[in-house]
Order: C-alpha cells, then structure tokens, then sequence
C-alpha cells in the first residue's frame, strides 16, 4: 500500500511538472508583409537564389545568444521555426523578390532573353546579444550569364556588415534581425540592379 501512495505520489509530481515547464516559442526572420517595402520597377535580369552558407556556432535549432563574459548561450526554449540557414534563406529571398520585382526561379526554367542572376550568400557572423543588438558579417557573391554572349559568366564578390539595435526581449532581438536582413537585401539588390545595368559598378563601400 505504501509503494503504491509513492507511485501515485510521483506520477502526480510528473504530471505537475510536465504542466509547469516552460513552454516552447519559434520564431522567423521572415518579417510580416505589412512590414515588407512595396516592390520596385522590374529588374532586367531573372533571379535564383543559391543555399545560404550559415556559421556553425549559430546553425541550430535554438537561438544561440552572446553573453557579456564572451560564452554563447543556448536557448533551448526559444527556436527558429526552421533551420536558421533556410530561415535566412527564405527571408532573404522574399526581400529580393519584392525589390527586383521578379520571383526566385532557381530550380526552374529560365527565358532566353534574359541574363540569369545567381545571388549566394555566405553568413559569417550571426550575432545576437539581448538588449542591446542583432549584427549579421555576410560575403555575398553575384554571377550572371547570358545567353546573348555564349553564355559567358561575370561575378562580383561582395561584404556587408549591418548592425541593428535590439530592445529587450527575445522579441525584439529577433525584430532587429529582421531588420537588419531586409537592410542586407536593400545593398544587395541596389548593387545587382546597378551592376547589371553597368558591369563596371563595384561593392558598396
């Protein structure tokens, strides 16, 4: 009888745990589309988005946040919806969309007409300390052919530092992500759309 009260003693305890553990919250760096730039004139290429290169420290599953001792922290409770490559990936990409004005069409056929841009990014540093800022180190790479020049291929290497600051909260700090990737989307697609216009425009200084 008494090994039976501290089973039921226990299972009550399992269940109360259960039912007070902190709950799970995902987030995305997708930004709502009220949110979002209206889109501009067209650009006169065709786009396809590569996979994003993301630093190991932060390619996982839960929110990896700097500490003031310099140490990472790993939040357990508070995820990216997706993969934080894919989520960067996807957020970027609807930004590009929306300033080229053309959809991504990578994996899908292309016109003949005109140049094909192949935009790869390659994420350095994804850095985030609550409170204070979101700040993303990115190498960006731009590769367009045409078929009017047998298929001849010009790139241009490109890096962007943007720093934005974050309110408190997780909240917040994953707002401030948000807009320092639509930031990163503006240098990106002004420098496409000015190099494929004029091949001799460098990187924005």
């Amino acid at each position: 009888m008494t090994v039976r009260n501290h089973l039921l003693a226990l299972a009550c305890a399992l269940g109360l745990g259960a039912c007070s553990s902190t709950p799970t919250h995902y987030y995305t760096l997708i930004a709502p589309a009220t949110q979002t730039q209206a889109t501009h004139a067209q650009a006169p290429f065709q786009f396809e988005m590569q996979p994003v290169l993301m630093a190991v420290q932060v390619d996982q599953p839960p929110l990896v946040v700097r500490q003031g001792d310099g140490s990472l922290a790993i939040l357990e409770n508070d995820r990216w919806g997706a993969p934080l490559g894919d989520e960067f990936h996807d957020a970027l990409t609807g930004e590009l969309e929306r300033r080229f004005g053309v959809r991504d069409l990578a994996g899908l056929p292309k016109q003949n007409e005109l140049p094909v841009l192949s935009i790869r990014t390659d994420v350095r540093r994804f850095e985030s300390i609550i409170g204070q800022y979101a700040m993303i180190d990115v190498v960006w790479n731009l590769s367009i052919r045409s078929n009017q020049n047998n298929g001849q291929r010009q790139t241009l290497t490109c890096s962007s530092v943007v720093r934005q600051p974050a309110g408190p909260g997780i909240e917040n700090l994953v707002l401030a992500h948000q807009k320092a990737l639509s930031s990163l989307a503006g240098i990106i697609a002004k420098t496409a759309t000015d190099w494929g216009r004029q091949p001799g425009t460098r990187c924005p200084s």
